[in-house]
């Protein structure tokens, strides 16, 4: 008997529990059918899903707060390795700035002990404005609005933007006629120039002429055997006239060898742009002690 009782109550769990699942089954069907047709979820669905956000904002918010508190510990550690970077440049900076001082400094005080004066380094500015250029004489000259009561004198070198654009060939009391680089006549571009290869050896020489097809002015005649390479820079020096030393001219672009491989010829690439040319600066070479 007491067997029989365990096996019904055992099947009648059973049955129970299979009910359950059907009702279970049922339950979330119309749940899908009626969150379907509606543009909210029934009031228990919205209550289970408030209390599922709730719980996970609670487990969320301490999480995110690690991980945002690593990442700016991350940000600040950055910050600070930059920081100390920027430190060390601004340091460098103003060693350079006082050094350069003191530099000059020692210069001038050695040109004083030495009684030497200036340099040929040394020259200051005159500012002038392009007033005539014409299309005829495009390449040849121009005209600036300075003259002799400013200061200007025959074959003094003109500065545009980064270098030499030509030397001043006609002075008149309020303005000036500046021959260019870039004129093709012989007698136009002769002024002296050096060039300083990367072994620091000074190659001196003239500039003869204009290569007008590839806007190349030339060096030529040049015995020296220091070997020179494209890219090395060219300046005035300062040698045979008014003109300073140092004054940018431009780059090599190649050297040529004559036939007897006894001279080269350099070509230069000029550093100022010849076809805009408005506002100038003639150089005038200081004399005198400072």
């Amino acid at each position: 008997m007491e067997a029989t009782m365990q096996k019904f109550f055992s099947n009648r769990k059973l049955v129970i529990f299979i009910i359950c699942l059907i009702i279970s089954f049922g339950l979330m069907t119309v749940s899908v059918a009626v969150r379907n047709k509606r543009s909210t979820p029934p009031v228990v669905q919205q209550f289970g899903n408030d209390i599922v956000g709730f719980a996970d904002n609670v487990v969320a918010t301490p999480m995110n707060g690690i991980h945002h508190g690593f990442v700016s510990i991350k940000n600040l550690l950055n910050t600070y390795e930059e920081n100390q970077q920027l430190k060390s440049q601004v340091n460098q900076l103003t060693q350079t700035k006082v050094k350069d001082q003191i530099l000059t400094k020692e210069n001038k005080q050695l040109k004083r002990q030495a009684k030497v004066g200036n340099t040929l380094t040394s020259y200051s500015k005159i500012n002038a404005a392009v007033i005539t250029r014409t299309p005829s004489s495009w390449n040849s000259q121009i005209i600036i609005n300075k003259g002799q009561a400013a200061g200007i004198k025959k074959n003094m070198p003109v500065i545009a933007g980064k270098g030499l654009i030509g030397t001043v060939s006609e002075v008149n009391k309020t303005n000036s006629k500046v021959v260019l680089v870039s004129n093709t006549s012989q007698n136009s571009n002769r002024f002296a120039v050096q060039i300083i290869n990367g072994a620091g050896k000074v190659v001196n020489g003239i500039i003869t002429s204009y290569d007008g097809t590839n806007n190349q002015i030339t060096m030529g005649n040049v015995t020296s055997k220091a070997k020179l390479k494209k890219g090395d820079k060219v300046t005035t020096s300062g040698l045979g006239g008014v003109m300073p030393k140092g004054i940018y001219v431009g780059t090599v672009a190649k050297i040529t060898e004559d036939d007897y491989g006894l001279a080269k010829k350099v070509y230069i690439t000029p550093a100022a742009n010849l076809n805009d040319i408005e506002v100038v600066s003639v150089a005038v070479r200081n004399s005198g002690v400072n």
